[in-house]
């Protein structure tokens, strides 16, 4: 399929193909009919896309500060990786649309494929052929209302949650200052209402538009502008100020504050600068409101992405509700948007569309994008370098030829996010993996840049056709935690090689499914538990090997704060004790050379449990080795993040952060921050062509330990870890000697491969 997209490292916008996205259980996918430039917003992003560091960095200094973190953490090698892989990436543009439902997500209420639907958000409702949107985000389209109309549901829904936000109703002044497409929704929004309107622009455009449709269009002139204002609000001033301007120049939120009447609203809708004064806000007491996009909803992910709605008798008017509301609109004749529509383009030239709304080169209000008929839902890989800009666009072609090596090098990928890009992929290529045949990821449009970058011969529309790809042999898991288990497990039954990134499961059914197909398919399977393979662990072993009794290890993290949104507090995706504190309940395993045959947990007060920030795990080894994990979201500027300390009778030895190792005083070993990802890879493809004793029972000792630290958060006790062929082979037990399901109401059904937009992951 075709999708309009900017790279985030600059260049001009392109039109390009990649696959068709995939679906949720909360989700619906849509063959798009008509999608409409949000000009104001669009060109923002493609501008801040197109600047240079210095400017991204002072207009996004909440990522300056994350890399600048990682770069304490991790060092400035693997930060500068993670920002050029991010700068590679492509943005989607896009956000208000309508189109046919093709494929309905189970937990998906009210819609059925063949329903016409209007579209939102941003990362789902892009400028595609096919969109992966929440079915909280779909709003049914009446049968009055026109595709084309429709498409504008989403964007109208932003100038009608401003309105909302204005407390204004039927009889009340209202000035909406700035009349591009935004602006012309809220002055036909609030004529709706019943209010009287008044509009402020420069252009003639705008200023003509608006008076055909009841506004009192104003030319902007200081003093002048603001007398007209206040005749004809009877010399009180508007009850309230929609500025809905966009832009860097100029003070419209001060101008504002002349327009308003004393204890009056503004409201700012459109992106522009601030530049308060106190005085006229305080003279007037008015009252300063930000409308948050579409309504209540937006940016939550319980409501967008988990499909949970808000009781109506609580939230009358959701994001999803403000769609819904505008077309009920539209169908009673009560607005109208068909005349706002200046320029139409077809996709393939959304290129030409962009270069106007940079340019403007003449005046424009809305611009949509129209869609022919495509063909059936595309199945199959699609090229991996493919760009359409022009005549030609939308033919289709098939993935390269691939040739044929032997058994276990030839890869297929699936998850294409930032540590795949930045650290796993190059460890692949440095380890020896020289075919890299497919990628995919949920949003087909990471895939096709990952591939595009990354060297792959074409992309999949699914997890599920390159697990079913007899060209692959090896597949390579780095998906969100919640798909390992089943990705892996799927894998193994069809007899591939799998390297799947921690954590392997996050409760026992799926441990034992796991465990299952790799018992009956004959594939390796390895888990992406690096630090064992690091050189300070490997040296670390080697000199405790010849001890004369157990170890001691106290295993120090300080992984830092992460934002509240973080996927670490999604209890879907099993929180930093299963997502995180695994690697080093493996490190432990492996330095003491001996299996966990006991555990017990604490994490700190506050929050779920399994949520915590802050972690004590002690671990009991077969051995009689006790090691200790604190685990701490603090991260003080002049701490590193991972420190291990191991006595035996004779020796002390201690690794900082794997950068050096120190035995009784003494440097043993120093070098660059190597956590083993390479030497992981490399004893990865040794164990696929057979050259290497397999460690897969090791990793999965490792994980049935770290769901029993997990069954152990909840009681405060010891939690015995089942052996090899024990409890945890049935998925029913539990008790004092099984290892309960960390995560209540499990049924077993393993969840489905679903996106997360703007999503990122740190290792």
């Amino acid at each position: 399929m075709r999708q309009v997209v900017q790279a985030v490292g600059g260049g001009e916008v392109r039109v390009v193909e990649v696959p068709c996205p995939s679906i949720g259980p909360t989700e619906v996918l849509v063959e798009t009919v008509a999608t409409i430039v949000s000009a104001g917003t669009e060109r923002a992003v493609t501008q801040l896309a197109q600047a240079g560091l210095l400017a991204k960095a002072r207009a996004r200094p909440d990522l300056v500060r994350r890399v600048a973190q990682k770069a304490r953490a991790d060092g400035l090698r693997d930060a500068v990786q993670s920002v050029r892989s991010r700068l590679a990436s492509d943005l989607p543009l896009g956000y208000s649309g309508s189109g046919r439902v093709v494929e309905v997500g189970l937990a998906v209420n009210g819609i059925r494929p063949g329903d016409l639907v209007a579209t939102g958000g941003g990362g789902w409702a892009n400028h595609a052929e096919f969109q992966a949107v929440p079915g909280l985000l779909c709003a049914r389209v009446p049968d009055e209302v026109a595709p084309g109309d429709a498409a504008f549901a989403t964007i109208a829904s932003i100038a009608l949650h401003g309105l909302r936000l204005a407390e204004v109703g039927p009889g009340s002044k209202v000035v909406v200052v700035g009349l591009g497409l935004l602006g012309q929704l809220a002055a036909r929004l609030a004529i709706a209402s019943g209010c009287d309107v008044a509009g402020v622009d420069l252009a003639d455009l705008p200023l003509r538009t608006a008076t055909a449709h009841g506004v009192l269009a104003l030319r902007e002139a200081g003093d002048a502008t603001t007398a007209a204002v206040r005749e004809w609000s009877r010399g009180r001033g508007a009850d309230a100020v929609l500025i809905c301007a966009a832009g860097r120049a100029g003070e419209p939120v001060m101008r504002a504050t002349a327009l308003a009447r004393d204890r009056g609203q503004v409201v700012v809708v459109g992106d522009v600068p601030l530049g308060l004064e106190r005085a006229p806000f305080y003279e007037k007491e008015l009252s300063l409101r930000f409308a948050r996009s579409y309504g209540p909803g937006r940016y939550e992910r319980g409501y967008e992405e988990w499909g949970v709605d808000y009781p109506a008798g609580q939230v009358r008017w959701t994001e999803g509700r403000n769609q819904e509301a505008v077309l009920d609109l539209l169908a009673a004749g009560r607005i109208a948007v068909a005349d706002l529509v200046t320029h139409t383009f077809p996709i393939a030239r959304a290129a030409d569309a962009y270069e106007l709304v940079a340019s403007r080169r003449e005046p424009y209000l809305a611009i949509r994008f129209d869609y022919p008929p495509a063909d059936p839902r595309p199945a199959g890989s699609v090229p991996a370098a493919r760009e359409l800009t022009g005549a030609g666009a939308g033919a289709g072609s098939r993935r390269l030829p691939v040739p044929h090596g032997r058994r276990g090098d030839r890869v297929g990928w699936v998850g294409a996010g930032n540590f795949s890009a930045s650290v796993l992929l190059p460890a692949f290529r440095a380890a020896g993996f020289e075919q890299f045949i497919s990628v995919a990821s949920a949003s087909g449009r990471s895939a096709r840049a990952f591939a595009d970058r990354h060297g792959f011969a074409g992309t999949a529309a699914s997890a599920e056709e390159i697990l079913d790809d007899d060209d692959v042999d090896v597949v390579v898991i780095a998906t969100p935690h919640s798909t390992h288990a089943r990705l892996a497990a799927a894998a193994l039954a069809r007899g591939r090689h799998v390297w799947c990134e921690k954590p392997l499961a996050l409760d026992v059914v799926e441990l034992a499914a796991v465990e299952q197909a790799a018992a009956a398919g004959g594939g390796v399977l390895m888990v992406g538990f690096n630090r064992r393979y690091s050189p300070a662990v490997v040296e670390a072993r080697r000199r405790v090997a010849d001890r004369d009794g157990p170890l001691s290890v106290v295993y120090r993290i300080a992984a830092g704060p992460v934002p509240t949104d973080h996927w670490y507090s999604d209890r879907i995706e099993g929180g930093r004790l299963l997502g995180e504190v695994c690697h080093f309940v493996d490190t432990c395993a492996a330095l003491a050379d001996s299996r966990v045959e006991a555990v017990t947990a604490l994490p700190g007060r506050g929050g779920e449990a399994l949520l915590a920030d802050d972690l004590a795990v002690t671990l009991r080894h077969a051995d009689g080795t006790l090691s200790t994990i604190a685990y701490s979201s603090a991260r003080p500027r002049s701490c590193r993040k991972e420190t291990v300390e191991l006595l035996t009778g004779r020796h002390q030895l201690r690794i900082d952060d794997f950068r050096e190792l120190v035995a009784d005083g003494d440097a043993v070993w120093r070098g660059g921050q190597d956590k083993g990802h390479r030497a992981a890879v490399r004893d990865f493809l040794r164990m696929c062509r057979g050259g290497r004793a397999d460690v897969t029972a090791e990793l999965l000792a490792s994980s049935r330990a770290v769901l029993a630290a997990a069954a152990a958060l909840g009681t405060g006790g010891v939690v015995g870890v089942p052996a090899p062929g024990g409890p945890s082979a049935d998925p029913g037990a539990a008790g004092p000697v099984g290892v309960p399901s960390p995560r209540p109401g499990r049924t077993g059904a393993l969840p489905a491969l679903t996106p997360r937009p703007g999503e990122i992951r740190q290792d």
